[in-house]
């Protein structure tokens, strides 16, 4: 008798605690964002910008790198490209959207790539 495998499950990724402050100042100036994009780069630059309901951007992108007083040389070059991108994921606002809903606009905005 073959043995069974349990279904690979998708990596959850959790806003860390320094990315908290960003995330809360970009939905102040958000009212309309139902959850946050947070793609991190592998120089330690992470984009960020807060997504509306039908997955598109409801505030500019921002681009920062903790404890820097400005983003690295290469962000500045490529604008963080996404070859260089090692974690993307939504951190989303209470009462989170339906899963159904998440994926829509996770795919949308993240595309369908997986970047762990």
């Amino acid at each position: 008798m073959a043995k069974q495998t349990a279904p690979e499950k998708k990596k959850q990724y959790k806003a860390e605690k320094r990315e908290k402050a960003m995330i809360e100042g970009i939905l102040e100036g958000s009212p309309d964002a139902i959850g946050v994009v947070i793609i991190r780069i592998g120089c330690g630059c992470r984009k960020m910008a807060a997504i509306a309901k039908d997955g598109e951007p409801a505030s500019k992108v921002i681009i920062y790198r903790d404890g820097a007083t400005s983003i690295c040389d290469k962000c500045k070059e490529d604008d963080g490209a996404f070859m260089r991108v090692t974690e993307s994921f939504i951190h989303w606002v209470e009462p989170e959207p339906s899963d159904k809903k998440k994926k829509e606009i996770e795919l949308k905005v993240l595309g369908s790539a997986p970047t762990n």
